[in-house]
């Protein structure tokens, strides 16, 4: 049957960002509304301008806002437009977190953190463009795969590492680090986004305000109201890479509360005590990282990034030459002896 002039006019046909076939939606959906791609599920929108920028795809959701795939349209590039949830735009300190994580990202130059382009307002939105990194989190890629390989998991503590190491030259601390702040953007480089509850390194933080960042992952000085170093993320930090090692979170408990409690009062359990096949090297690494006591932990990034780097080069080079093993022929079946 062939559809009515009506009906032609109220399908809009779209490019499908899951499975880029070109479907027909309903072209009078309201802005931002999604509806499922007809093909493959994904969830598809009519595109919608905000200035020079195109929103033509949802891509995750958070406590701040919704974060859309957009084109800008005058320097002809793709980007990530974060809208700002309206029912935050009268909570003062909803709006002080948008605007630092604007001011600390745009602040901050390195391959392995978020670029923030431009912070604005219009037409009653607040709203934060970014670099595109649309390849999923390392949240959802245990969650896909359960344990990452180890030589990937030193790729990111390094490179998280590292950006951490600038953002304190910045005297800037990220105070929360977790698996779903670690973006992967198209060549699989890991984007440290979120700097909703940063802070400035040297000053006090209300040990009132009851805010210290997600239980699974926080340092135990947190907890217990003392002061924040950046010890404190490096804490997070190695327990980020323990969950997505292992696959189990360093400390569970059915209660946040529980959680918190065990960072401070449960023995860590290594990871190769969990999984037999990490490395000794990095398991010990990841267990000083996470000390109870900041004291005992790497007392620098560079001493951080230096050990795993080190355990990197082993772990390398040991997978070389156990694939070299596997290739060589054994003796018996000598297709290099002279036949004759």
């Amino acid at each position: 049957m062939t559809a009515t002039g009506e009906e032609r006019k109220q399908l809009r046909m779209i490019t499908c960002p899951g499975c880029n076939a070109k479907v027909f939606i309903p072209g009078d959906l309201q802005p931002l509304t999604t509806t499922p791609c007809p093909k493959c599920g994904y969830a598809v929108m009519v595109p919608w301008r905000l200035r020079q920028f195109e929103l033509r795809a949802f891509i995750a959701a958070g406590g701040m806002g919704a974060v859309y795939r957009a084109f800008d349209v005058t320097l002809e590039r793709e980007v990530a437009l974060k809208l700002m949830k309206p029912e935050l735009y009268k909570d003062s300190q909803a709006q002080e977190g948008f605007y630092r994580e604007a001011r600390a990202c745009a602040a901050l130059n390195h391959t392995n953190i978020i670029h923030v382009y431009t912070f604005d307002e219009a037409e009653g939105h607040k709203y934060l463009v970014m670099e595109l990194a649309d390849q999923g989190s390392l949240d959802g890629r245990i969650d896909l795969y359960q344990r990452l390989p180890e030589l990937d998991m030193l790729d990111v503590g390094i490179k998280i590492a590292s950006a951490l190491n600038l953002a304190l030259k910045h005297n800037l601390l990220h105070c929360d680090i977790k698996p779903g702040n670690i973006l992967f953007n198209t060549d699989n480089e890991p984007k440290l986004v979120d700097f909703g509850l940063a802070r400035k390194a040297e000053s006090e933080r209300d040990t009132d305000d009851g805010a210290f960042g997600t239980p699974y992952y926080v340092a135990p000085e947190k907890i217990k109201r003392e002061p924040e170093t950046f010890l404190s993320d490096m804490y997070s930090l190695g327990a980020t890479l323990y969950h997505a090692l292992t696959g189990h979170v360093p400390f569970d408990a059915p209660t946040g509360d529980e959680v918190a409690i065990a960072h401070v009062n449960t023995p860590l359990t290594p990871p190769n005590q969990v999984v037999p096949e990490i490395s000794q090297a990095f398991s010990d690494a990841l267990y000083r990282a996470m000390a109870k006591n900041p004291a005992d932990r790497f007392q620098s990034y560079d001493e951080f990034i230096i050990t795993l780097e080190a355990i990197r080069s082993h772990v390398l080079r040991q997978q070389v030459r156990e694939s070299a093993s596997a290739d060589k022929p054994s003796r018996g079946g000598g297709w290099w002896r002279r036949q004759g």
